[in-house]
């Protein structure tokens, strides 16, 4: 148990000592509330008795009805540390393992009408500092896992000193009734991600209570969430991915989450096999990741003993695990493809988020909505259209291609109920992400992301629901880095990513614009070779190198669009927790 911090935090000594006890049941109490929202409702009217969380690791498990009792105790205690003025509207900074703690936590802070800020334990202090003083946290909650860490942040000097509270393990031990919803009036409360800072540094993104529900609402409509869903958590949690996707929205539909955190692909494939192998364990019938994750689980399923690797098979197939889902960075075709075969038939559904909307476009549950290369429609809820960022003018439906008969590119722009509040603290860049097109009916959010949108042949019939029809859209990258302008033609990155990365000797790629005095950029590649199959295939004894590539491409790519330098790492390539790169950083890296 740690012990409080008189000596740092004399203001606050008695907070911080009463918060390291652990969370404990109270035998019988008066009326305790949470707030009238569309979550906690959801939390009420749930199956008390049906699993909400399971921590594979230990095997501790706990019901709706031991959630909504813990969470009214984790917020009664939250509340002891504000002042006459509440907490509501303050920033609660939290560090907690993936785990029902970590659920209670989250959802205490809302219930308080606060501001969830979920920190990475990953993150190196002077990161965390950053996050803290930007934000003006008022709390920084802990598990006692990450209780030195938090003391360090600290002690690191914050220009807001918060009231530290660490808790212990949560001891349940009732089920959480007598517990009433009160109305909020205009809520103040919500959730405050920080972005990747891929391309500045991380601004604190603000997500209001009514953008959660509305995000959480629209994924339950067009992926169908029940309470019979399991789905497996192999996420990180300081990301909209693991939080929204995979934690509010399958609690808002009343589905079971089980933790598997950190990652492990034995462990993954042992459990997904698990049902299948004379195991009590519920199948799993919801899996989110990354493409990295498909790539290691693939990678590893050889290794596994025979009988394993029938369950498993038996595990992934579309009968069984019905949805699988992979975001967060473009999905090589190969992947896919190669999922498929494993799983007997299982397409992975491909979607496109980010910190600012949630999620805002996706495929459907219809395998014939799955696209290879897509992402598919907008979300139900969520407006989307296409803008030349040379012209500003708005690509209208039919207007997809141009008098040369090539496709439109620009870039996708968004409005409707899910999106962000603001940047914190930081009025210009929240006002340079905006635009009003005057119809008075709000602002669109400039993604800074580049798409194609283009009818498929078979898709869109409205299958997988009225939101998932005509055409669809196509990434092409980042505007400012993964859209190569050279020689007055327009490349997209992500287009050379999957061709290279459908080379059998290629198992990683990033494609990148370089300074070019001849052409304005030229095209760059940094790959990662499959050693073995490199080695045969090269020429004249030499390994498989760049004019191999280009001749394996010739017949895939116009001459523009061939990367003029490849670079082979002798490791992977260098990626954030979501699996993205930071391709600024890269290129200085590998190009100086």
């Amino acid at each position: 148990m740690v012990m409080p911090l008189m000596s740092l935090l004399s203001r606050t000594s008695l907070r911080s000592s009463l918060a390291h006890r652990p969370l404990l049941a109270h035998s019988s109490r008066s009326l305790s509330t949470l707030p009238n929202l569309p979550l906690f409702r959801a939390l009420q009217n749930h199956d008390q008795s049906h699993l909400a969380v399971v921590h594979s690791a230990s095997s501790r498990s706990f019901t709706y009805g031991n959630l909504v009792a813990d969470v009214v105790r984790a917020k009664e205690r939250l509340e002891t540390t504000g002042d006459r003025n509440g907490l509501a509207g303050e920033r609660i900074a939290f560090l907690a393992e993936n785990s029902y703690d970590y659920v209670v936590t989250l959802l205490s802070i809302l219930a308080s009408d606060a501001i969830a800020l979920p920190l990475s334990p990953a993150f190196p202090v002077g990161e965390l500092k950053y996050i803290m003083d930007n934000s003006q946290a008022k709390v920084l909650l802990a598990t006692e896992k990450y209780a030195g860490k938090a003391q360090d942040i600290v002690k690191a000097g914050l220009d807001r000193e918060p009231v530290l509270d660490v808790r212990g393990k949560i001891v349940t031990g009732s089920n959480g009734e007598g517990v009433e919803l009160r109305d909020l009036g205009q809520s103040r409360g919500g959730m405050m991600l920080y972005t990747s800072g891929t391309t500045n540094r991380p601004k604190g993104v603000l997500i209001p209570q009514s953008a959660l529900t509305a995000q959480a609402t629209s994924l339950l409509e067009a992926w169908k969430y029940t309470p019979a869903d399991r789905l497996l958590h192999l996420l990180p949690l300081h990301h909209i991915h693991g939080t929204v996707n995979a934690i509010v929205t399958p609690i808002l539909a009343g589905s079971s989450i089980e933790f598997m955190f950190p990652f492990n692909t034995d462990a993954v494939w042992r459990r997904l096999a698990a049902p299948f192998l004379s195991d009590s364990s519920s199948k799993i019938t919801f899996l989110t990741a990354v493409p990295t994750v498909y790539n290691r689980l693939m990678s590893s399923f050889s290794a596994l003993p025979v009988d394993v690797q029938e369950a498993a098979r038996k595990g992934i197939a579309p009968e069984n695990l019905r949805l699988n889902i992979s975001g967060s960075a473009a999905l090589p075709t190969p992947t896919k493809k190669a999922w498929q075969d494993l799983s007997n038939g299982n397409v992975l559904l491909e979607r496109f988020g980010m910190t600012e909307v949630g999620m805002a476009i996706s495929c459907g549950l219809d395998f014939t909505d799955r696209v290879d290369g897509s992402v598919g429609w907008p979300l139900p809820g969520v407006e989307a259209r296409l803008v030349d960022p040379e012209t500003n003018e708005v690509i209208q439906p039919g207007e997809e291609v141009d008098a040369n008969g090539r496709q439109r590119e620009g870039e996708i722009q968004l409005r409707g109920s899910t999106i962000f509040q603001e940047y914190w603290a930081n009025e210009k860049a929240t006002r340079e992400a905006f635009v009003d097109c005057g119809d008075g009916r709000g602002k669109w959010f400039k993604t800074g992301d580049v798409a194609t949108r283009r009818t498929v042949d078979g898709a869109g019939q409205g299958t997988s629901g009225d939101w998932a029809q005509g055409p669809m859209y196509f990434i092409q990258g980042r505007l400012s880095v993964d859209i190569i302008k050279t020689g007055g033609e327009k490349v997209s990155a992500l287009e050379v990513e999957r061709e290279l990365l459908s080379l059998p000797q290629v198992s990683e790629a990033a494609v990148v614009g370089l300074p070019s005095e001849q052409w304005g950029q030229k095209v760059a590649a940094v790959v990662v070779l499959d050693a073995e199959k490199a080695a045969a295939t090269g020429r004249n004894g030499k390994p498989w190198g760049a004019l191999d590539m280009r001749r394996a491409l010739k017949d895939r790519l116009a001459s523009y669009k061939m990367p003029q330098e490849m670079k082979v790492l002798d490791g992977p390539i260098p990626r954030n927790a979501m699996g993205k790169v930071n391709k600024k950083t890269l290129v200085k890296e590998v190009f100086g």
